[in-house]
């Protein structure tokens, strides 16, 4: 009997989804078909490779409707939101703008009569993607659209909660004419996965997903000498200082806090605020917070759905009890159907009177919950901001551009925001420090990781 991964719909538990795991012939026959059509694919004219790239996203694109339906089924997104494709569109139109330049062969500094002395951008082969449920298709796109631009195939394993992406992903470049065997949607299982990671045959691997499953990643491909793109916790924080804009900071923050039920790799998860100004903020923060309606994705009122999957919702609850127990205050008694133990619906919460003795403010939440702290001054705010073992994001609240800067500097940290948060800009690097991961992507770096050097040095014969 064939095996299968099934898709437990969030809305109503309802099976969405089934579809058979790929045998050990197909993952094998698929890798083989990658490395067969990449040969030539290297070949290929960097333009014409963007040309396959916008007509990908183009079809893509024009799926747009029947794909946001199908992450409210998967994963709970509400349709309202409209999926993900604003991001889609800019993350792939800016890699294909930068490509030519990105990839351009780097000529020596220092001219030397009689050679010529270049490094080339060669692909890597055949790059594997590894790709999480929470923000699938964004996910995803960073590094297939790059990948195929810089020459090498693409073999994508989609999360089991959202196996319909991939099969999206395949359709959108089988309509733009892209080559056989360059992108491949594989159904694997973790031993799979495992099993092709240290068989050897592929160049490069890109993960987003918990620190366990990086380990597991390295552990499988240890001894290979494949370069790694690892993006996996978080527990990212913001601090609020008393020169800021009020309304603006609140409404963004609740937002970064809450959007996609918390479900965001770099979500707000915890909020330092300056003494001066924390009672207006927690006043703020709670009473926006309240605005939020749960309930179905389906329905277009519904400004936060149920969580993924009914374990992540009951983390969210453990960690709020324990935080109670420990003295925390919780301020929203919001009444939502559904929600107890094992169910993904549940309300946002927001608690004050925490401290880092409690996991909701040092261990990571991945859901709607958020601390809030008081602080005395940059200092204390600074070592709390480090006082975890994750570090993607740290956004900063003030109108005050170098004291910003001065203050992320010190911070350990990816990505430094000043007044936003929960957010890629394409034409900056998205990476981590510590148990967040290694290596990078996006930006003109984002090419660099997924690419080796070539020196070319040539003499002239005499």
């Amino acid at each position: 009997m064939t095996e299968t991964v099934k898709i437990k719909s969030p809305i109503d538990g309802s099976i969405y989804a089934e579809r058979p795991l790929a045998t050990d012939q197909q993952v094998n026959a698929a890798v083989e078909r990658a490395r067969a059509a990449q040969v030539a694919w290297a070949q290929t004219p960097i333009a014409e490779r963007c040309r396959y790239a916008l007509a990908f996203l183009d079809a893509l694109v024009a799926m747009n409707d029947e794909i946001v339906v199908e992450l409210a089924w998967q994963m709970g997104r509400p349709v309202r939101y409209g999926g993900e494709k604003g991001g889609v569109i800019e993350r792939t139109r800016y890699m294909i703008d930068i490509a030519e330049k990105a990839l351009v062969p780097v000529i020596a500094s220092d001219p030397k009569p009689g050679f010529r002395r270049y490094v080339k951008r060669e692909p890597l082969g055949v790059v594997m993607v590894i790709a999480p449920w929470n923000y699938p298709y964004l996910t995803a796109v960073n590094t297939i659209v790059p990948a195929l631009i810089a020459g090498s195939a693409v073999i994508l394993k989609h999360a089991a909660q959202t196996l319909l992406v991939g099969e999206r992903f395949a359709k959108a470049f089988d309509q733009a004419g892209l080559p056989k065997g360059l992108f491949q949607n594989i159904v694997m299982n973790h031993a799979q996965t495992e099993k092709l990671l240290g068989s050897g045959r592929i160049d490069h691997v890109n993960f987003t997903g918990s620190v366990a499953g990086g380990r597991a990643i390295e552990r499988a491909a240890a001894g290979t000498f494949m370069t790694l793109g690892l993006e996996l916790g978080g527990k990212d924080p913001a601090y609020v200082l008393p020169d800021v804009k009020m309304d603006h900071a609140v409404a963004n923050l609740v937002d970064g806090a809450f959007y996609n039920s918390g479900q965001c790799c770099c979500g707000i998860e915890r909020i330092y605020v300056h003494e001066k100004v924390y009672d207006e903020f927690v006043d703020g923060f709670i009473s926006l917070t309240k605005d939020y309606v749960v309930g179905s994705p389906l329905d277009q009122a519904t400004t936060m759905g149920p969580m993924a999957q009914a374990r992540f919702a009951d983390l969210i609850r453990e960690q709020k009890a324990e935080a109670l127990r420990k003295g925390a205050t919780a301020h929203i008694d919001m009444k939502v159907e559904g929600d107890k133990e094992g169910s993904p619906y549940l309300a946002p919460e927001v608690l004050t009177n925490v401290d880092h003795q409690m996991s909701v403010m040092r261990e990571e939440s991945f859901g709607p919950i958020v601390g809030i702290m008081k602080v005395r001054n940059d200092e204390e705010a600074i070592a709390l901001m480090n006082d975890s073992p994750y570090g993607l994001t740290a956004s900063i609240w003030t109108r005050d551009t170098d004291h910003a800067a001065a203050i992320g500097d010190r911070v350990e940290t990816g990505t430094v925001f000043m007044n936003r948060c929960d957010y890629l800009d394409p034409a900056l690097v998205w990476t981590g420090v510590k148990d967040t991961g290694k290596g990078a992507a996006l930006s003109a770096i984002g090419y660099e990781n997924l690419t080796r050097p070539k020196s070319y040095h040539l003499r002239e014969a005499i």
